[in-house]
Formats: C-alpha cells, structure tokens, sequence
C-alpha cells in the first residue's frame, strides 16, 4: 500500500514550506486589520515548527524523525530559516529544535473557568520572521524544492513521501507554475509520489474552501491552477480530515482557498498529521 511507510530515525520524512514573501503580503489576513498576511503565516509556520519537535521530543532527547526546509519567494528565493540555520535547506527537527532565532515573550486570553477571561503569558520560539517585499517567483521556489527533495530521496529512498505545502496570496510573476508542481510532484519514494499542497490566503474574511474535490465551484482561474496543481489526500491524511470535521469527499485534494489564519493553522496541522505513523 501506498502512503504506509512507517517513520523512524532511520527511515524519516520531510516538510517543506514554501511562503509567499512578496510585498502582497502586506495586506491584512482575513479582514483581521491588526495582522498582516505575512505576520500570520509565519505565526502558523513557527507554530507548526514547535509542534513538530514536540511530536519527536522522547525521554532521549528529539528524535529525528523530520527534516524541515522553508523556502521564501518575495522578490527572490531564499532559505527563510533564521539564526544558526541561516542559509541550510533541509534540516533535521533537532537542528530546528535547537536553533530558534529566539524566543518571544507573548500573551493570550484564556477562559478563567468561572466566565471570565484573563491574559496569559507564554513563550513561542521564532524560526522564520515575518517579509513582505517585491514580486511572486513561485516557479523558481518549486524548482528550489524539487531540488530539496532530490537530495532528501536521494538519501531516504523509502521514505515516507516528504510533504510540499506552498502557502500564496497571488499568481507566480515568473510563469505558469503547473509544469514546475507536476515535475515536483512525479518525484517519489518506494512509498509514493511527494505531495504538494497549496493555500490561498485572502484580504477578506469569506468561508474558505477547504479540501475541494473538484474545481467547479472554486470562484476564479487562479483557485483552479492552484487546485490542479495539489496532490490529492493519501489514505491517512483524508481520514484525518474526516476526523477533524472537514467536509472531505472522494478524490478531495490538498488545497485551501481564501484561507484565514485559522484555516491555514488546521490546514497545516492536517498535512503534517502523518507524524502519528512515527516509531
């Protein structure tokens, strides 16, 4: 069966997070006037990250059951990795666990349990900060991953398929992305082709779409090509969909359009849920 290998430490997978950096990102997410787009994509991003290494954090230590690469495009592509990670392309979850850029201090409402709220202090590590500049060179960020990913299956060639997830808010300035997300995703391990999800996030706060199986009521030409461009969920991940209350039907595909932050935060966290295949 496809999409079955286990995870382990000598056998793991990979995530790689493309985000859309150009000046677009600028604009408020979701009608949420007090953050920006690209303020709460990397919200998202180093939250997912932290999840990560405690999803690997065992009595020994972090396991290395993940590598990580985030790659920005905003004018130019890059390794959006900070700090000591600077510049490195995929790296293992205890490079990530040990590295942040730093560690902030912030706060949240909590319910108090007695029908009030009260804010509550915790800290949240950083990993990738939060730019907006220039155009949208999406065709270059894929052939960037593509490349990520030969190296990786070089090495784990029964892996676990690694995991693309390219979160924009606008067309590739550089061509027609689709040639680019096909090359990447006929890439693959013995236990199948990579996969590439794709996120639309939006200045408005309308329903998303999440999850579609087919294009028909998607509103545009761009949700289409970003439609068709998306793997569709292998067996676990559709469950886990199913589970969390998604709307999923057969043949249901890895993409969210007009996404707020919340909707980018559950989409994240469904496309990284084969970490519950780890040993």
């Amino acid at each position: 069966m496809p999409y079955s290998a286990d995870i382990n430490r000598t056998n793991p997978t990979c995530f790689i997070f493309l985000v859309d950096q150009s000046s677009s990102m600028l604009e408020p997410f979701g009608g949420q006037v007090e953050k920006q787009k690209a303020e709460g994509v990397a919200d998202a991003i180093n939250r997912l990250l932290q999840n990560l290494i405690l999803k690997c954090a065992k009595a020994d230590g972090i396991r290395d059951y993940f590598y990580v690469g985030v790659i920005g495009y905003g004018g130019r592509v890059f390794s959006a990795l900070g700090g000591g990670l600077a510049g490195q392309t995929l790296v293992p979850i205890s490079a990530i666990a040990n590295n942040p850029l730093r560690v902030e201090q912030r706060t949240r409402k909590v319910d108090d349990g007695a029908g009030g709220i009260f804010e509550q202090k915790f800290k949240f590590p950083i990993w990738v900060e939060s730019k907006a500049n220039g155009r949208t060179p999406m065709c270059e960020a894929l052939k960037t991953a593509k490349q990520y990913l030969q190296v990786f299956l070089g090495r784990f060639a029964s892996c676990y398929p690694p995991l693309v997830v390219n979160i924009t808010d606008g067309m590739a300035t550089d061509g027609d992305p689709r040639a680019d997300a096909q090359a990447l995703r006929e890439l693959s391990s013995t236990d199948g082709n990579a996969l590439l999800f794709n996120a639309h996030i939006s200045v408005t706060n309308a329903l998303p779409i999440e999850f579609p199986s087919a294009e028909e009521h998607l509103p545009d030409n761009f949700a289409k090509l970003l439609f068709r461009m998306s793997s569709k969920l292998p067996p676990r991940l559709f469950e886990s969909a199913r589970a969390d209350k998604f709307p999923v039907q057969p043949e249901a595909r890895g993409f969210v359009f007009n996404a707020d932050l919340v909707s980018v935060i559950r989409f994240l966290d469904i496309g990284t849920r084969v970490a519950q295949t780890v040993r």
